[in-house]
């Protein structure tokens, strides 16, 4: 009898410790805090994240429940929706499959899952999510109501208090604050007054013009205010009055906000602290803790700490803008602070709503509402949601702007003229071949009618439908946009390509060879292999010929290239057009809208389609990519370039992603962890030897040769190191100040 109890209690204890791990990282519509604002889907998606304890872990089913109290999910009879055991990994994207929701009521959800083992987690900590407005069940395709159409809940924006990193006392009454960053915001003063009617002098502005001194005049559209506060007796908090440039997108709650770092105070009562002053910053919500970089390159960490910082600055809109001047969105900017927001937090709903606007508001330059079908796929890869690409598919195909193709398949926005029906189509006011902002930054380039930039573009967006076509399982279309990108690609390759320097010209009868009829190729694999490094050395050759906008697609065709080392050097350069210099010789805490204002005097200092280092540090140079969508299987290819080490985290939908090497001449070690329900293709350098031999976790492992990498297929989530040694050069010495 005893030997029954003892091994009864033995069995009880180990499957209380081997039970798979609780779910975490709930999402309902892709909010993490559900009950903060008003769901409008009535069958709203649910994501979460499976702890990975064991390597290879993978869940095997799940089971979620809804019910409309907390107390009734412990019931199946309570429940408005019991899903029941369901056998698959899926994590992401489930849609509600029970009783109708009501409008203007809280629901509240868990999730449990089973392991490999067959093994069930216990239940998560339940979920509190808000329904609004309930939207009808078919969206009207026709309309033009983003209200009717859009697929995801925004936050509110919310206002942070941020303390001065320095208070400094000039003089009797006349003080100097620095925020240590500059921040869409406003300024709370709490001041104690003797007397009434007393005039506070308040100067902010984003600039000094000497030291301690706020610039009075600064030029173009770097901003200054001035303001008077009139004190009343006794202690007070007072708000410094703002200009209200823009109410239409800030909500009454926030009120007018500008971008400011640095405030004066003239004729301020005695006393003044830190305590005393607050800047109100306004942004969306963002989690600061949620990605990291580090490397042995401090200007490199640098420019991706100030680039990352711009993705939640920026955000004050509760849309992607184009900085202060404007405060508009437009669709390439978007595009880029989209893949930046993806890299810094685990928050998707604003990128998705900038795109779902943009579709239906588009701008004018010909390549932006290209870029459209760009971020309907970088959605679709980030989330594992499809629900985006189905509500937008039919606007998606006429944004390819292939009613435009000739026999070749090559497009034309000038011969002959856009018709009025197509851009009613595509929701714009015109259409315009841009190339690159401003216009002294396009190289030369040479603008024809056939454009090669556009139809590189046009290219991207064909191959993309294609593949959004298959996710949605329209396989004719599939299979139309396919051969219709195929064309493209040839045509390009056959009429816009000068074979006598292997390098491609700016457009049909043109003769001229620009950094961006060739970067944009090569960026979207457009040019044949034998022919990547003969136009890569082109690019090089060039140097950084093109805007901080133009910057996204050169470091992208210089890492396709395996670029990586000059790549590298553009990220850590010093000269006037850098991201050093931002931050180090300009001043700026944001990315500029241009290198310099010499580029463009009426620039502003906020504008995060200058920000292209915040997605290409972990997305080429850490080289961590979703292969399939949602992050189910993901490419890790990273190109150290001249580091010696560095490691970062990525959120996911599905959990962090963590990815650390060393780098020697004749050693790369790679560390990885994987969450649950993923598996990795692991890339690892050459290293001057053709073997494909590899250790993985301590055991020989056999890859393949591809591109210059020894590719790992399988590996599965958990921590793993990865090991490559070879026949390299000689170590080379590094300049910490330069990479």
């Amino acid at each position: 009898m005893k030997k029954s109890i003892t091994a009864v209690l033995f069995l009880v204890i180990s499957s209380v410790g081997i039970a798979a791990p609780v779910p975490t990282g709930l999402m309902c519509e892709l909010l993490a805090a559900p009950d903060r604002t008003e769901i409008v889907d009535p069958h709203p998606e649910f994501s979460w994240i499976v702890p990975a304890t064991r390597p290879n872990d993978v869940q095997t089913a799940y089971q979620i429940r809804v019910a409309a109290e907390r107390s009734a999910l412990s019931h199946e009879r309570d429940c408005l929706w019991d899903s029941g055991k369901s056998a698959t990994d899926r994590s992401t994207a489930l849609s509600y499959g029970g009783k109708p929701l009501e409008s203007h009521r809280f629901y509240w959800w868990k999730v449990r899952t089973w392991d490999r083992a067959g093994r069930p987690s216990d239940w998560s900590t339940p979920q509190r999510f808000r329904i609004g407005t309930l939207r009808r069940a078919n969206s009207v395709l026709s309309s033009r109501s983003l209200e009717d159409r859009t697929t995801v809940a925004r936050y509110p924006i919310q206002q942070t208090e941020i303390a001065p990193t320095k208070v400094v006392k000039k003089g009797k009454g006349h003080y100097f604050i620095d925020f240590g960053r500059a921040s869409f915001g406003g300024l709370n003063l709490t001041l104690s007054s003797r007397e009434s009617g007393r005039k506070v002098l308040v100067h902010m502005g984003e600039v000094l013009e000497a030291p301690h001194r706020v610039h009075r005049k600064p030029g173009g559209s770097i901003r200054y205010h001035r303001a008077e506060i009139v004190l009343k007796e006794g202690k007070y908090v007072y708000t410094v009055p703002l200009e209200r440039r823009d109410g239409r997108r800030m909500p009454p709650s926030i009120g007018p906000v500008m971008p400011f770092r640095y405030a004066e105070l003239e004729n301020c009562p005695s006393g003044m602290t830190r305590n005393s002053v607050r800047q109100t910053a306004a942004h969306y919500p963002f989690n600061d803790g949620a990605a990291r970089f580090d490397s042995s390159n401090y200007i490199l960490n640098d420019v991706w700490e100030m680039c990352r910082y711009t993705m939640k600055a920026t955000s004050f809109c509760g849309v992607y803008v184009d900085g202060d001047r404007e405060r508009l969105p437009y669709e390439a900017d978007a595009f880029i602070n989209q893949l930046g927001h993806y890299s810094s937090d685990r928050e998707f709903t604003l990128a998705r709503y900038t795109h779902e606007y943009l579709m239906l508001n588009a701008t004018w330059p010909t390549e932006w509402i290209l870029h459209s079908v760009l971020m309907a796929w970088a959605d679709y890869m980030h989330t594992g949601d499809p629900e985006s690409l189905a509500e937008f598919y039919e606007d998606l195909k006429v944004k390819t702007l292939r009613s435009l193709a000739r026999e070749d398949g090559l497009i034309s926005t000038v011969q002959p003229p856009v018709s009025k029906s197509l851009l009613n189509a595509v929701y714009a006011p015109r259409m315009q071949d841009i190339v690159d902002w401003p216009v002294g930054e396009r190289d030369g380039y040479e603008m024809r009618p056939v454009n090669t930039v556009v139809n590189a573009f046009h290219y991207r967006a064909m191959d993309l439908m294609a593949r959004i076509a298959e996710a949605l399982d329209r396989p004719e279309d599939a299979r139309s946009f396919r051969s219709g990108a195929d064309r493209v690609a040839r045509s390009i390759n056959q009429k816009l390509f000068d074979e006598s320097t292997g390098l491609y010209l700016d457009g049909e009868g043109s003769r001229h060879r620009s950094l961006h009829a060739n970067m944009f190729p090569l960026a979207f694999g457009i040019v044949p292999p034998e022919l990547v490094g003969r136009v890569a050395e082109f690019l090089r050759r060039k140097g950084k010929s093109c805007s901080v906008y133009g910057a996204q697609y050169l470091l992208e065709a210089l890492y396709e290239a395996g670029q990586g080392d000059y790549a590298l050097s553009l990220l850590t350069a010093r000269t006037d057009r850098s991201w050093a210099h931002m931050l180090y010789d300009v001043g700026s805490t944001m990315t500029l809208e241009a290198w310099d204002n010499r580029y463009k005097p009426n620039q502003d200092w906020n504008h995060a389609w200058g920000a292209a280092p915040a997605n290409i540090i972990p997305r080429k140079l850490m080289g961590v990519e979703p292969m399939e969508p949602g992050f189910r299987k993901i490419r890790i290819r990273p190109q150290p370039g001249g580091l010696k080490w560095a490691s970062m985290d990525l959120p996911t939908v599905r959990g962090t992603v963590r990815v650390s090497f060393n780098a020697r001449p004749t050693r790369f070690d790679l560390k990885v962890r994987l969450p649950a329900n993923t598996s990795a293709e692991v890339h690892l350098p050459l290293l001057g030897q053709e073997s494909p031999e590899v250790m993985v976790d301590g055991v020989r492992r056999q890859g393949r040769v591809e591109d210059g990498f020894i590719v790992i297929e399988s590996v599965g989530s958990g921590d793993h190191r990865i090991s490559r040694e070879g026949t390299g050069p000689e170590e080379r010495t590094q300049d910490r100040r330069g990479g």
